[in-house]
């Protein structure tokens, strides 16, 4: 017979840094309340959260199957969209600050030069347009491979992988919110001119747009350098797809080779395409080496707290 346990034990390793970091995200709108717009709203939205992911958890144990254990399995996918426009609304009225010019500063000490600026001799449209293609696969590759952990039965790992990716993001957010930046297409490159001096062949311009929106900055913002989500550093194109592409490799997923392509040419993206410093990458590779290393301990911590298996990698 399953031993009942605790309303609070019931939360997987996932629900728990779900309330862990919106827990922080709450105490962050407490104190700053007279400068987050709307916080009053962000902290009842993350209060109703809350109830959802405790509720979700117990409808789940009761009845592990049909519709509530796939609720419980995928919010987090709106979730960490949700998280990231919260974000949005607090890091600049918070932090008052942007660091790009440091970061910038660092890359010129590495390399002498500002790297998008020395790769722009490279662009052409067929290239412009297959990178464009690549980086607008990112919030996609952790559900395709939870997808296909899904399908081979890998119950065990696909838990396991949506762990350590939201709690990659919800990292990659805190370094956000440490070091709020905006990116060299609008510190060192023309951002109005992005079209016209990285033109691509059919989708370019069509994915540029979907992410600029995604961005709060749709066609047509005045001063987007100002209203632009603050989301440079650490990489978290590079950090999460490192971790995908880690995973794809220790899971020997079948598509594994899809992800390390994808995923190499999407890292390559992120500077080309100037939306992130270097030095951005080497953060977002650290990011995603404390991510798995801490991760691996505080997943197993979780499980064990809570009387559940353990994980280990076969």
């Amino acid at each position: 017979m399953k031993k009942s346990k605790t309303f609070f034990l019931l939360l997987s390793p996932i629900d728990f840094i779900v309330i862990v970091f919106y827990s922080m995200l709450t105490v962050l709108n407490i104190i700053y309340f007279g400068r987050v717009p709307y916080a009053g709203y962000l902290i009842a939205a993350n209060l109703l959260l809350f109830v959802f992911v405790f509720s979700i958890a117990y409808l789940d144990d009761k009845n592990h199957k049909g519709i509530w254990l796939h609720i419980h399995r995928w919010y987090i996918a709106p979730l960490i969209l949700f998280s990231f426009k919260e974000l949005y609304l607090m890091i600049k009225p918070i932090r008052m600050v942007d660091y790009d010019q440091i970061l910038i500063k660092i890359d010129r000490f590495i390399f002498g030069t500002d790297p998008t600026v020395f790769l722009h001799q490279f662009a052409n449209p067929v290239l412009t347009e297959i990178l464009q293609i690549a980086y607008s696969t990112f919030f996609f590759l952790p559900i395709i491979l939870g997808i296909e952990l899904l399908l081979n039965k890998k119950t065990d790992e696909f838990y396991y992988a949506t762990f350590l990716v939201l709690y990659g993001f919800f990292l990659s957010y805190i370094g956000y919110i440490l070091v709020p930046a905006i990116g060299p297409r609008f510190t060192l490159h023309d951002f109005s001119l992005t079209n016209k001096e990285l033109p691509g062949l059919f989708l370019t311009n069509f994915l540029r747009e979907v992410i600029n929106s995604g961005e709060s900055i749709p066609s047509g913002t005045l001063n987007p350098a100002e209203v632009v989500q603050r989301d440079v550093f650490p990489s978290g194109h590079t950090q999460m797809t490192l971790i995908v592409m880690y995973l794809a490799y220790k899971f020997n997923v079948k598509l594994k080779y899809f992800f390390w392509v994808t995923g190499t040419l999407l890292i390559i993206a992120t500077v080309y395409l100037r939306y992130h410093y270097v030095i951005d990458l080497i953060g977002g590779a650290v990011f995603m080496w404390f991510t798995v290393w801490s991760g691996y301990y505080l997943y197993n911590w979780w499980q064990k707290t809570r009387g559940e298996k353990e994980f280990n990698f076969k």
